[in-house]
């Protein structure tokens, strides 16, 4: 009798432990999976961190994805946080040391050439890709009243003027600088003559680039067409030309840089990226995450609104993209003299 009475009171507590590793392992304070090894990933709620200043193309895609992610019900709660500085690089800095599985960085081409120009010490290789999202065409501006009447005016006279011509965008490395650099390149300045001749302005977000431009502080602007449409359409600046290889839905009347006269063509994709060491269920937990939102009709009505490319790619496709991306934007970044 005693000997039974033990193996039962061994039995239950067997039983008990189970099941208190079985309740561990599925879910953890405010929704999140705390996912060990190979077991599944559940998450209700994601944090999205915007590497930049409030009014740039990485602002406008996390505000975005928050919208759609929460009003289509796909997790209860997205909350957008801004760490601006150095192309996205303070931000990378910051998710290094994330501890929360659920977070979902902003990133694109803008910080494939920021890390290499600010010698981050993290790297994209050391993050967790999820999501390339949009791929979208940058536009180049002047402020209305400038003398500038086409792209070959504002680049003729950067060519013969240098430093007395001001062009901002965005961080130093970025999509906009790289255009500047192979307009001067197409013009046929060299790798060296390039930095001596380009005067460009970075900024940590695309509000400042507007300021500047608006307020008749430099004489020319590089962004996203969305970041810069409504001035545009308001007659506030003047598009001088597209960079994508056809003109632009929102902007029709506004040729591209090859039919304004320079063999150039780059468009600036944006995705989103995790802490480097998650779980593989963690990340596909995030990658499904994201696939139901752009999935929805919701991202698909913003797509259409911005002006924003589709341009979804997960898995080990972005990785061989991510791969490639960082080998062509370093070796252009060489090519022009930015670093």
């Amino acid at each position: 009798m005693k000997k039974s009475r033990r193996s039962a009171v061994v039995a239950i507590a067997a039983i008990a432990a189970l099941a208190l590793a079985g309740c561990s392992a599925q879910s953890s304070p405010g929704g999140k999976t705390d996912a060990g090894g190979d077991a599944d990933a559940s998450f209700s709620d994601v944090s999205i961190i915007v590497p930049a200043d409030p009014g740039g193309g990485w602002d406008q895609t996390g505000r975005t994805m928050a919208k759609v992610l929460t009003e289509d019900k796909i997790v209860k709660t997205a909350p957008v946080t801004n760490v601006g500085g150095a192309g996205g690089t303070i931000g990378l800095a910051q998710l290094a040391t994330e501890k929360d599985p659920a977070t979902l960085m902003v990133n694109g081409l803008v910080m494939v050439g920021a890390i290499e120009t600010n010698a981050s010490q993290v790297r994209l290789e050391d993050t967790t890709p999820i999501a390339r999202l949009t791929d979208e065409a940058l536009v180049v501006v002047v402020p209305a009243d400038s003398k500038y009447e086409t792209l070959k005016d504002l680049v003729e006279d950067i060519v013969d003027n240098g430093q007395a011509v001001t062009v901002t965008g965005g961080s130093a490395g970025g999509a906009d600088h790289i255009l500047a650099g192979l307009l001067l390149e197409a013009a046929g300045l060299d790798s060296a003559e390039i930095p001596q001749k380009l005067n460009y302005t970075p900024n940590a977000g695309g509000g400042e680039a507007v300021s500047l431009i608006l307020g008749g502080k430099v004489d020319a602007g590089i962004s996203g067409v969305a970041e810069f449409q409504q001035h545009i359409e308001s007659g506030k600046m003047r598009a001088l030309a597209v960079s994508g290889a056809e003109p632009v839905a929102q902007l029709p009347d506004v040729p591209t840089i090859t039919d304004a006269g320079y063999d150039v063509e780059l468009t600036n994709w944006r995705g989103v990226i995790a802490p480097g060491d998650i779980s593989d269920a963690e990340r596909a937990e995030l990658e499904r995450i994201v696939t139901e939102m752009h999935d929805t009709d919701a991202w698909k009505k913003e797509l259409e609104t911005k002006g924003w490319a589709d341009a979804f790619l997960t898995g080990s496709e972005l990785d061989t993209f991510i791969e490639q991306n960082i080998t062509d934007v370093t070796g252009t970044l060489k090519n022009i003299g930015l670093i």
